[in-house]
């Protein structure tokens, strides 16, 4: 019983429960991009509204020290959910941090941005290519998108140098079933190969990405623990997945022959409906948020990718009280960054040498249904 009710408190909630700026000539451009990068050297925070009467997406300039300023909202031209989406990757910056993209659940469309600084400019709005997309991934040009909705899919797009995006021949395919619930989809750091966490199925759907982006299926891995959630790879290519309904992470390598096998299986954070995960940009730790306990539980990830937890109660970083940690993200600055859909805020925590988390600043007034983090 305690397994189910993990679960879902985690899933119950999030299956249930504006202004834009106009094109501007290059010169323009120009200027504007040097205002912000002098207003913000650190960078940018981005999440979406996903208001099911017209998604935007909400930024905000990030200092050297991770200090959120808000810096701006942008309608998508699509629709939010309204409700929970179940999903980690709502929004995902481009590798090179020029492009933001969006998911519209509620219009079944993607959108796509140009970044400057913290400042957006819509390039693109597309259908997703299926039913109720809810999370997003890129790397280089390509970009992929998972529909949660029946029947459940994948679908690429190559984004241009404009920013437009453009569907892959062959690049829309099948989850495991109809009814598979993913959560996320990712791209591995070498380009290879997408990867889809299942909840429905409890499976792990690995893709490989082919010569035009072009996606054929490779592998369909059962999860370690049940409920695989969230994932984040590290630079190395460590996939590390959160697993709500065992409370637990695990962590996967892809082997010589391409095949995604595991690493460290099942290992409890000792906490509440785990479901979001972010790693270091130095590939040493990984972060999972509890959206059924307030806290944040840090793992090391070990050179061969096996984990371990930082605390031995599980509890790296707390959230606070009314607090319902969801979406996370790592800056490059070493900063992590929470979307609290409990008192709608971002919780930032400076991360220290040892992993260890310190909470610097809350940053209130986010949408009550605001869904993904971006950070630079």
């Amino acid at each position: 019983m305690r397994n189910v009710f993990l679960q879902l408190s985690c899933l119950l909630p999030l299956l249930a429960a504006c202004s834009g700026s106009p094109m501007a000539d290059e010169s323009e451009e120009g200027a504007s991009l040097a205002a912000e990068l002098g207003r913000a050297r650190g960078g940018a925070v981005f999440t979406e509204s996903n208001d099911a009467a017209g998604n935007s997406v909400l930024a905000f300039s990030r200092a050297e020290n991770g200090d959120l300023v808000p810096a701006g909202q942008y309608a998508t031209g699509g629709l939010g959910l309204g409700r929970g989406l179940g999903s980690q990757g709502a929004v995902a910056l481009s590798p090179d941090g020029r492009f933001l993209l969006a998911v519209d659940a509620g219009s079944n469309e993607v959108t796509s941005f140009a970044v400057r600084g913290s400042a957006l400019e819509m390039r693109s709005h597309v259908a997703s290519g299926g039913v109720r997309p809810v999370s997003v991934a890129a790397l280089g040009s390509l970009v992929y998108v998972v529909n949660q909705g029946e029947p459940a899919n994948v679908a690429g797009f190559r984004v241009r140098p404009s920013g437009e995006l453009v569907p892959i021949a062959g690049a829309t395919q099948p989850l495991s079933a109809a009814n598979a619930n993913p959560a996320q989809i990712g791209v591995s750091p070498y380009g290879n190969a997408v990867v889809v966490s299942e909840k429905a199925t409890n499976l792990l759907s690995v893709y490989s990405v082919l010569w035009n982006g072009g996606l054929a299926l490779r592998q369909q891995l059962a999860s370690a623990g049940r409920t695989p959630f969230g994932f984040a790879f590290t630079p190395r290519g460590d996939l590390v997945v959160s697993e709500a309904g065992t409370t637990s992470a695990s962590s996967y390598r892809f082997d010589r022959r391409g095949q995604l096998v595991n690493v460290s299986a099942a290992v409890s954070d000792l906490q509440a409906a785990p479901c979001w995960v972010a790693t270091t940009p130095d590939s040493r730790f990984a972060y999972v948020a509890n959206a059924g306990s307030a806290s944040i539980s840090g793992y090391r990830v070990h050179a061969r990718g096996e984990l371990d937890l930082l605390d031995a109660n599980g509890v790296t970083g707390s959230t606070g009280a009314g607090s319902r940690p969801l979406d996370l993200a790592v800056d490059t600055d070493q900063h992590l960054f929470v979307l609290d859909a409990g008192t709608h805020a971002f919780v930032e925590f400076a991360i220290g040498r040892d992993g260890g988390l310190k909470l610097e600043q809350t940053l209130p007034n986010l949408p009550a249904m605001a869904a993904g983090v971006a950070a630079r």
